[in-house]
């Protein structure tokens, strides 16, 4: 890689890519050569629980084999695709006209044929984050205790249901979700939602919260904002 490379490479550093591929070999190629771009890179351990690892990472592009252990990479594809429009590429020795098919329709957004130049799909995923983010900025998703929010959206998925929030809602939950197991307290919630140097009801956050925690309620997540009586919240 020559010097004008390295420096492209450079930009992308904030980029963090996850390889979902059970070839140990291949997998440990493509991140050698990605961590050469300086990407952030990282391998899919679990296969039975890839969305686990999706949400613990929150990656940026995902590279997926469509032949791996337990489910096939057109599931993967399908669940990525219900709560996140993070670019997909997928690489396979399956190269025919149906499986391209296939997972452009499951909503892929590339296919690259094994076995491939490492340097062409480095090309091929500098492009897809170029066009995915230059404009339009990294998706950003919070995950706790299987809850997903979608700060960008104001929305909040919980075990394939959905729903929207109202502004102030969405303050409280990324305030939460940015302090998980830590205790945010009520003077900092307020400064946080209102900014403001009129006085605001201590009333009208408790009102805030407990909309928001019926809310969470409804789609099934329970129990999930405490109160610690005259200090404040926390998940």
């Amino acid at each position: 890689m020559d010097a004008e490379e390295r420096r492209k490479g450079e930009k992308m550093s904030m980029y963090q890519i996850m390889i979902v591929e059970d070839d140990e070999v291949i997998a440990s190629a493509m991140k050698n050569c990605l961590e050469s771009w300086n990407y952030q890179v990282r391998l899919t351990k679990n296969f039975e629980n890839v969305m686990g690892e999706f949400f613990r990472y929150s990656p940026d592009l995902v590279l997926l084999d469509i032949t791996l252990p337990y489910l096939n990479g057109y599931h993967w594809c399908e669940e990525i695709r219900k709560v996140s429009k993070v670019p997909i590429l997928f690489i396979s020795s399956a190269s025919d006209n149906m499986n391209i098919v296939m997972a452009m329709s499951m909503g892929a957004d590339d296919f690259v044929t094994k076995p491939f130049d490492l340097t062409v799909l480095a090309a091929k995923i500098q492009a897809i984050l170029r066009r995915s983010y230059d404009f339009s900025g990294k998706t950003e998703v919070l995950e706790y205790r299987g809850v997903r929010f979608f700060p960008a959206e104001g929305s909040v998925s919980f075990q394939e249901k959905k729903l929207e929030l109202t502004k102030n809602e969405i303050k409280i939950m990324r305030i939460l979700m940015e302090h998980p197991g830590e205790i945010v307290e009520r003077d900092m919630l307020m400064e946080y939602l209102w900014k403001t140097d009129s006085y605001v009801d201590e009333n009208t956050l408790s009102v805030n919260v407990n909309r928001l925690r019926k809310k969470l309620e409804s789609i099934g997540v329970k129990e999930f904002i405490h109160t610690k009586k005259g200090i404040g919240y926390r998940i």
